[in-house]
């Protein structure tokens, strides 16, 4: 059995967050995936049971608040006797550009509130899936750019991001976290290997980063022509470059 849970705060004001990322994530599973049950709550979360890969999963989104996320998924994690290799958290990550995807097991929090919360409660040996929104640039604006909604412009790559996490989230059961990362990589920048650290979405510099998919390319200004000579010009240039001559 596998736990995927999905970190965000309950609640409609918060729904289109860029801190939801991650319930949004479990949303598209269970709505792409039709062996999942309705939602029901316990564990102080909303949960569904379903099949992915031929394997029971739990999906699990914390009512708690994001700070006192542990509080479900240790609740789970007891009542079904699973070790925490059984649960795999799908969150967002400042540090990973829009639609970036990385998978690790343990580490630090980098400061997800969610994340420290988790640790608390069952240790720090569980897959983190970290969902890429991007840093407003400085330690001031994180809060208000978390707590903020998406932008229209990020549909371009939010979607087709969840849709794919959806949709091989059967590669999540069986640990085939590579392609896992290709393919999300590929249906949001349309590219098939996954991409460096410091790339953005369309695999442009950082510099030149507008936080939509698809790439503008930059255009270069043309040399001004010089006006033609005309008869007059060319008679004197020929007077004067006889002149010379002598």
């Amino acid at each position: 059995m596998l736990v995927i849970v999905g970190l965000g705060n309950p609640g409609t004001q918060y729904a289109k967050n860029r801190h939801n990322i991650g319930f949004m994530a479990v949303d598209a599973i269970h709505r792409r995936n039709p062996s999942f049950t309705p939602w029901r709550k316990r564990f102080q979360a909303e949960t569904s049971e379903g099949n992915l890969a031929g394997e029971k999963v739990i999906l699990l989104k914390p009512q708690t608040y994001m700070n006192e996320s542990g509080q479900a998924v240790g609740a789970a994690m007891r009542f079904f006797k699973l070790s925490p290799s059984d649960i795999t958290v799908l969150y967002d990550e400042l540090d990973l550009v829009p639609g970036k995807v990385k998978i690790k097991v343990g580490g630090g929090s980098g400061g997800h509130n969610g994340i420290k919360s988790i640790d608390a409660h069952i240790g720090k040996d569980y897959r983190r899936v970290r969902l890429g929104i991007g840093h407003p640039g400085s330690k001031e604006r994180v809060t208000g750019y978390v707590l903020g909604d998406f932008a229209k412009v990020d549909q371009d790559w939010l979607e087709p991001l969840l849709d794919t996490v959806a949709d091989n989230a059967d590669l999540l059961v069986h640990s085939n976290d590579g392609e896992f990362m290709n393919r999300v990589h590929k249906a949001v920048t349309g590219k098939g290997d996954n991409m460096p650290e410091g790339s953005t979405p369309a695999g442009r510099p950082k510099a030149a980063r507008t936080g939509q998919s698809h790439i503008r390319q930059a255009r270069t200004k043309a040399k001004p022509e010089m006006p033609k000579e005309g008869p007059l010009a060319a008679m004197l240039k020929g007077l004067l470059g006889s002149k010379d001559s002598n």
